[in-house]
């Protein structure tokens, strides 16, 4: 192929199964790059290619267009011809292609999308906009924008892309209103530091989770959304009908593993708090409020909603740390538990769990391996048990946020 050359890459980025081919006219210092993955795009490749360099155009901008082909058709030829550089890669899923892209981006803004002509890359200058307004994540929106007849199913349109976008939102607090639309941008900087693990579709969710996560500026733009050329499938239609579902599962599986502190650690405050309430004012015994009478069922109860909640607090202090691109929370729980104050404190709390269930053994044996009802040391025997475990959790936590904290740091 007389028309291409293979680029010079740094060391780091060299990847055998990865080969940078270059166009006759390349671009020189890009200031945006335009990093689409294409898995046998022929139909709609070249009309892409020019649809992105008129966008530049009209918006201003020098940029460079980065195709990633794991395809085997005529995809990498009609590319370069259009003066876009590609990438070969293997087919290793479409969040890995972006892995694959990182080291190759020259632009200092990224703009992501698919180049199947269904998003409008003529229409580029809202997100440069943003871009050199400060953002850093820019997302488009096709619910504030235009979606073309026909061009979205109606199980994407009304129920799947809504639900998700508002379970994401009531997870994380954020006000987006399209996370699955594909055409969105980033700085350079932040997608390096974002750190994008996941190989397939789960990648769209983790980047938008990941923008929260890391506090990045976040903008959204209205984007036009353009019907399926015809003779082409869709992706989606190509792996069967249940090609979808299986994406909104792996999405959600995203939402929910970035996430989990949602369904932990203010769970865990409620859960401890009323744990407690059922617990340590029986301590003495029975109490009567009513018609209820509380005793050392509802004790019992109480101690086991207790170890729970936090339980569930400490697995959720420790997804905040796993989260934590800025280091602010992590230092927040390292001074709220210094590892010699904390060890001291569970090692009192494991001791007085032990000197309070000692006592109850001690009347247990006193009265021939029988409990007598209604004695109060049955209920202090209770409190001790619940300290004895909590001392206990507590100490397994403490070592594992300083360990935890250290292997993230390292990583």
């Amino acid at each position: 192929m007389s028309t291409l050359a293979l680029s010079h890459t740094p060391p780091a980025a060299i990847d055998p199964e990865v080969e940078l081919l270059l166009p006759q006219t390349d671009v020189a210092n890009p200031e945006l790059s335009i990093v689409i993955p294409a898995l046998n795009e022929q139909l709609t490749i070249a009309d892409f290619v020019q649809w992105c360099t008129d966008g530049m155009r009209a918006a201003g901008i020098v940029g460079e267009i980065l195709i990633i082909d794991s395809g085997s058709d005529r995809t990498t030829e009609l590319a370069l011809a259009g003066g876009a550089r590609v990438l070969r890669t293997p087919k290793r899923g479409l969040g890995r292609a972006y892995i694959d892209a990182l080291p190759y981006i020259r632009g200092k803004y990224v703009i992501m999308g698919d180049c199947d002509c269904t998003y409008d890359f003529r229409e580029l200058a809202p997100f440069v906009e943003k871009f050199r307004g400060g953002a850093e994540f820019v997302m488009g929106s096709r619910f504030r924008g235009y979606i073309e007849p026909g061009s979205m199913p109606p199980l994407h349109r009304y129920l799947g892309t809504p639900v998700t976008t508002w379970i994401l939102n009531v997870i994380f607090g954020s006000k987006f209103s399209d996370i699955h639309c594909g055409m969105r941008g980033i700085t350079k900087e932040a997608l390096a530091r974002m750190d994008l693990r996941s190989q397939s579709w789960e990648y769209a969710s983790e980047m938008v989770l990941k923008s929260v996560h890391m506090n990045l500026r976040t903008e959204e733009v209205p984007i036009r959304f353009l019907k399926d050329r015809e003779g082409r499938l869709s992706h989606h239609k190509r792996s069967g009908w249940f090609s979808p579902w299986s994406a909104a599962w792996i999405n959600l599986r995203a939402m929910f593993v970035y996430g989990a502190d949602f369904f932990l650690y203010k769970p865990g405050l409620l859960l401890l708090t009323l744990g407690l309430m059922l617990t340590l004012p029986l301590a003495f015994g029975e109490v009567t409020v009513g018609p209820i009478t509380f005793s050392l069922r509802w004790m019992l109860f109480g101690m086991s909603l207790a170890i729970v909640g936090l339980q569930s607090i400490y697995l959720g202090i420790l997804s905040q740390v796993f989260f934590d691109y800025s280091g602010e929370t992590t230092a927040k729980w390292f001074r709220r538990f210094p590892y010699n104050r904390s060890v001291l404190v569970s090692g009192a709390l494991f001791v007085s769990g032990l000197l309070l269930g000692g006592l109850l053994i001690r009347e247990y044996v006193r009265n021939g391996f029988q409990l007598i009802a209604g004695a109060s040391v049955n209920s202090q025997g209770v409190i001790g048990i619940l300290f004895a475990i909590c001392g206990f959790m507590t100490f397994t936590f403490t070592l594992l946020l300083h360990a935890t904290a250290v292997a993230v740091r390292r990583r």
